[in-house]
C-alpha cells in the first residue's frame, strides 16, 4: 500500500454506479464484505446477465426518501452477522468513492432498518488504500448539505 489515506470509523462515501452521491458508512474492519441497506429486492436478467433491482432509504431516520438502484449480481451467499444469525444475501458488484479514490467492490444487500448506518464498509474494500483511525470520524469527506433556494 503506497501512501494510504487515513479514514475514520465512519465516513461519507459515494456509490456512483447506484446513483448515490453520499451515504454514511460505518467502517467495519471485522466484516470482510461491505453491506448495503436494501428492501424490495427483485432479481431480473438483462442481456443474459443476472441483476437485481432494489430500493433503499439512503439517510438514517428518513423513511420517506427512497432510492431505486440496479446492479449486476455476482453471487448469492450465506452471511453470518455479528449476532451469529445466518442470512442468504445477494452480492452485487459496484464501485465506492472514498475521498479521492473510486474502487470496485463487492457488497451484500440486507435490511439495515434497525441499524444506525445504512452501509457497512468492510475490510476488503479498503485494504489497499486506507488505514483506519478508530478515534476519528469523517476524515475524507463532509456531508454535502442541500442549499436552500436563494442561497
Amino acid at each position: 500500500m503506497s501512501d494510504p489515506i487515513i479514514i475514520g470509523w465512519r465516513e461519507w462515501v459515494g456509490l456512483p454506479e447506484l446513483g448515490i452521491k453520499q451515504i454514511k458508512a460505518k467502517v467495519d474492519t471485522g466484516a470482510r464484505t461491505s453491506a448495503l441497506h436494501a428492501f424490495e429486492i427483485k432479481p431480473f436478467s438483462e442481456g443474459g446477465v443476472e441483476h437485481v433491482e432494489f430500493r433503499l432509504h439512503p439517510m438514517q431516520r428518513d423513511l420517506e426518501t427512497i432510492q431505486v438502484c440496479r446492479a449486476p449480481v455476482i453471487d448469492q451467499r450465506t452471511v453470518t452477522d455479528s449476532g451469529g444469525h445466518k442470512e442468504d444475501r445477494w452480492v452485487i458488484a459496484t464501485s465506492v468513492t472514498i475521498g479521492p479514490h473510486t474502487l470496485p467492490i463487492e457488497m451484500t444487500l440486507t435490511s439495515r432498518d434497525e441499524m444506525l448506518f445504512r452501509m457497512l464498509l468492510g475490510r476488503t474494500a479498503i485494504k489497499n488504500i486506507a488505514l483506519v483511525n478508530p478515534a476519528r470520524s469523517y476524515l475524507v469527506g463532509k456531508r454535502k448539505r442541500k442549499t436552500k433556494p436563494g442561497r
